[in-house]
């Protein structure tokens, strides 16, 4: 298998990336900016260049109820029923994106399967590569929506029913752009996936390495919480007799910041805890704020360490209750167990990388990603490239060309390691 790698082109894959960089673009003056919700004119672009990358390669395109695309490379000698090994990420972006985000992933998987195509390899066992559907969430959820579908824990109909702001669903939206299929991409019918996503830190920079080998991705707990105090005149109401919804809100917010730091130095060195949500109302300089809607979220591979951090939440509302008379709600609508990847799948990129010559790290992901999903229903394993300075989410997101080409080469190695055991 030692030559698959010199068929790994890279110029092929950055032709892919920066033309899907193209749909959605956003102008700045520095770096490559895009924003790609779905179901826009920009995620049908995009949507409609892959399939045609897809098309062009004999890949059988199918594309299910909630808009998840595969693309299934049935080899000469493979059994066509057979289980087949897949790879893939998402097209679509946050809002002022960068180009690597996803999209990587998904040519990376296209390349892979090119490359083995082009080395005349005929592995044992099919290989698909995916698109999934709204995995930024940035219109229509909290993220990762077309992965729940594929591995059934989510449900279509209540997929499609989802709303954006404006009301539109996302049916509506997926018929606009005629990227609604039918049946469901079933993931329990792989015999294993791999993903391949920018790090989106600098731990692989830092060690100057070209790829590294995730072994947990991190599980996340988002909670949200309303505060309710009195809204006031703030030159007429004493303050003793305030009742302030935002200064109980700042205790809450410092208080998840000192739990958190305590976890770390104690118990779980990986945990973390983001206050990124503070709207207050009615947000005017001479009225004394009535209510704060935080939302708050919580990560670390250890799931016990998330759940000290909620508990320190409750706590410390109850406490906000007792002592400034305000008023609060909780909830907690997203709760993902941190997941850890397979033995096989982490064996398998280990010893691809050996052939290769590819020297790589092991580290856990603090972002979730379609991967965490996949996990739960067959082997899985998850790959990164590095990301220059750590930048995601924004137009300073950069991964250079030669890593994308050498993690690649990771993938498709360990891609045809996987479907020819």
């Amino acid at each position: 298998m030692q030559h698959l790698y010199q068929y790994v082109d890279g110029d092929r894959l950055r032709e892919d990336i920066t033309q899907t960089a193209k749909f959605g673009s956003v102008p700045v003056e520095d770096g490559n900016c895009r924003t790609v919700l779905t179901g826009t004119e920009a995620n049908k672009r995009a949507r409609e260049y892959f399939v045609k990358k897809l098309d062009e390669r004999g890949l059988d395109v199918s594309i299910d109820a909630v808009g998840n695309i595969a693309g299934r490379w049935v080899p000469e000698n493979a059994d066509p029923t057979a289980r087949s090994v897949a790879t893939g990420s998402h097209l679509d972006s946050v809002v002022d994106g960068g180009q690597f985000d996803g999209v990587l992933g998904v040519y990376a998987g296209l390349e892979a399967i090119r490359a083995i195509q082009d080395a005349s390899l005929s592995p044992d066992l099919p290989l698909e590569v995916v698109a999934f559907t709204e995995e930024e969430g940035g219109r229509f959820s909290d993220g990762v929506l077309g992965s729940s579908v594929a591995i059934g824990a989510s449900n279509v109909a209540d997929a499609l029913a989802t709303t954006d702001d404006t009301g539109v669903t996302l049916g509506e939206a997926l018929e606009e752009i005629d990227f609604k299929g039918e049946e469901r991409l079933d993931a329990t019918a792989w015999d294993s996936w791999l993903e391949l996503h920018v790090e989106q830190g600098t731990r692989l920079e830092e060690t100057s390495v070209s790829a590294g080998i995730v072994t947990h991705i991190t599980g996340t707990i988002r909670c949200h919480i309303d505060i309710l105090g009195e809204a006031d005149h703030a030159g007429t109401t004493s303050m003793e007799s305030r009742v302030d919804a935002l200064t109980a809100a700042s205790e809450l917010a410092l208080e998840i910041e000192s739990v958190t730091n305590e976890i770390v130095e104690t118990h779980s060195e990986t945990a973390v805890g983001t206050v990124g949500q503070f709207d207050v109302e009615p947000g005017s300089i001479n009225v004394i704020p009535g209510s704060v809607h935080l939302g708050i979220d919580i990560r670390d591979i250890e799931y016990e360490s998330m759940e000290r951090i909620v508990s320190s939440i409750r706590r410390c509302l109850a406490r906000l209750e007792d002592e400034r008379a305000v008023e609060t709600t909780f909830s907690r609508p997203y709760d993902i167990d941190p997941i850890s990847m397979s033995d096989r799948c982490i064996a398998t990129l280990h010893s691809a990388a050996t052939q290769a010559g590819i020297n790589t790290i092991e580290l856990h992901s603090g972002a979730g990603h379609d991967t965490m999903h996949i996990a739960k229903v067959t082997d899985a394993g998850l790959v990164f490239a590095p990301s220059e300075g750590g930048y995601s989410h924004s137009a300073a997101e950069w991964t250079d060309w030669s890593d994308c080409t050498t993690s690649t080469r990771l993938l498709a190695g360990a891609l045809y390691d996987l479907a020819t055991e």
